[in-house]
């Protein structure tokens, strides 16, 4: 997490200022200086070195939900997001933080989610960051600065190199060297910060959330602040929360009607996810089984659900087994039992578009467990069932080809993954197990091309590059893959030169 850290602050105390040498007075165009474009690809940068970094989530079930989530906010923003892309991603680090990076970037500590005490709350974050995207906040930030382009790659090299060597003295000297220039640079002004509360207040009331969300999560950040002068929360130290700022929002929301918003089964089920992948193995099994046993809960379905997977983190496979068998059980007695999914109550009813993650999520952990306790033909049953129900959950399909793999079924994995990329082109998972099927079946040649399309996804053109080079040194292959790898590298390498035009 150190990394990423570093990362986010460099790159807003470095930025692209070299795409325009002679900077004018910016005023309240951020556009004048700085093209979208320019700024989506400091972004993508941005991401290829977080992307890499250990503390980085790729859970698509995570994924998906901030993704459908912050979608629904963005829908409800104004005229100034369109057009603007974004990606939403989390970052397993239980401090409490959200950061937006140049281009619609954003990421989302999981200590945060998990402190989040209702889906308002945690939406209430997101459309305030959402903001400073829409208001071109960053994009300002960047093109007021005079430092070169290439300054700022040298400074994240040192970063990374740091960081990587864990060499706590680096570290140090870069960190002590630039504080001050990071905090100026890096915190938002009090005038983004109204803007942002203001603007983002008004995209969470469209969006049909409750508005007291906002106020309620900065008021308790401050408390939290106020006790723990050494250990305040990250997101206060970019993003200072007043009492004028909570004032102001409070008397914003009292002139909105009171809404009393329910939490959707999606945010509960994966807040209790990352409860569960928080801290030591041992410690998350022993804090949900309190739970249990004490009663403390809102709802037992999710609260079981987080149990599971703290028991499976902690090879706990058994007693995860017994849970789930609880877990079904509870499903069919609820009276909110059908809102959650068709297929694990055995039944046909109306499943929500809302509620299919849910299901999906529930299935996608069931035959976790099954595969942990090596009921090998009940856990590919679960995964071919909940397919059919579920077919475009991608935690659902990378859990089938992996256990497919596992289970010495590579040809019978390749055919499924082959099946999914072609109707789902933008899955690194997909093309990480594609490659491992080929170099299971010694097919050098496509795995390295596999391999190739996983770095394009994540932006990383030289590792492409690589990968496509090696491919056409490999003995295997006939002249039509030979061909189509040779013209994907043509491709790759005009793309790469064109970013390196881009950055002088």
């Amino acid at each position: 997490m150190k990394l990423i850290c570093l990362i986010i602050a460099l790159s807003l105390l470095f930025p692209a200022s070299s795409f325009a040498h002679e900077l004018p007075d910016l005023g309240d165009v951020s556009q004048a200086t700085i093209t979208p474009h320019q700024e989506r690809q400091i972004g993508l940068q941005i991401m290829r070195q977080i992307r890499a970094d250990p503390s980085y989530l790729d859970d698509p079930e995570i994924a998906i939900y901030l993704s459908n989530l912050g979608h629904k906010l963005i829908a409800n923003s104004d005229e100034a997001s369109i057009g603007q892309s974004f990606e939403f991603f989390a970052v397993q680090d239980s401090s409490i933080n959200a950061f937006a990076l140049p281009g619609g970037f954003m990421g989302f500590n999981s200590g945060l989610i998990v402190a989040a005490q209702s889906e308002s709350e945690l939406a209430a974050v997101m459309s305030h960051e959402i903001a400073h995207v829409t208001q071109k906040h960053l994009a300002r930030m960047i093109a007021s600065q005079k430092y070169d382009w290439i300054k700022s790659i040298a400074a994240l090299a040192v970063a990374i190199i740091a960081s990587r060597a864990n060499s706590q003295a680096s570290q140090a000297v870069l960190v002590a060297s630039q504080a001050s220039m990071i905090q100026s640079k890096l915190d938002f002004t009090r005038k983004h910060e109204r803007e942002a509360d203001r603007i983002g207040l008004n995209i969470l009331l469209d969006a049909g959330f409750d508005p007291q969300g906002m106020s309620a999560f900065f008021e308790r950040l401050q408390r939290a602040g106020r006790f723990h002068e050494n250990g305040a929360p990250s997101y206060l130290r970019t993003h200072p929360i007043t009492y004028e700022r909570i004032a102001d929002i409070q008397n914003r929301t009292r002139e909105m009607s009171y809404r009393q918003v329910p939490d959707s089964i999606d945010f509960l089920l994966v807040r209790a996810k990352l409860r569960a992948l928080q801290g030591k193995p041992h410690d998350a099994v022993v804090q949900f089984k309190t739970r249990l046993d004490e009663k403390r809960y809102s709802n037992e379905v999710v609260e079981r659900y987080g149990y599971i997977h703290a028991l499976l983190r902690d090879k706990k496979n058994k007693q995860a087994d017994i849970e789930l068998a609880h877990l079904y059980q509870l499903l069919q007695i609820s009276p909110s039992a059908p809102i959650l999914t068709d297929h694990v109550l055995g039944k046909t009813v109306r499943v929500e578009y809302k509620n299919i993650i849910a299901g999906a999520m529930i299935e996608t952990l069931s035959a976790s467990v099954k595969l942990a306790n090596g009921r090998i033909t009940e856990a590919f049953n679960t995964y071919e069932n909940a397919l059919k129900v579920y077919p475009q959950h991608r935690a659902l399909m990378h859990g089938y080809a992996q256990a497919l793999i596992q289970n010495k079924q590579t040809e019978i994995a390749l055919e499924f993954i082959n099946k999914q990329l072609q109707l789902i082109q933008n899955d690194v998972q997909l093309f990480n197990l594609q490659a491992q099927c080929y170099a299971l079946l010694g097919d050098r040649m496509l795995k390295h091309r596999a391999l190739a399309e996983s770095y394009m996804l994540k932006g990383h053109y030289a590792g492409a590059i690589d990968q496509l080079q090696t491919a056409l040194k490999s003995s295997n292959g006939n002249f039509y893959q030979l061909s189509s790898v040779e013209a994907r590298l043509k491709q790759v390498q005009a793309l790469k030169a064109e970013e390196e035009k881009e950055e002088k």
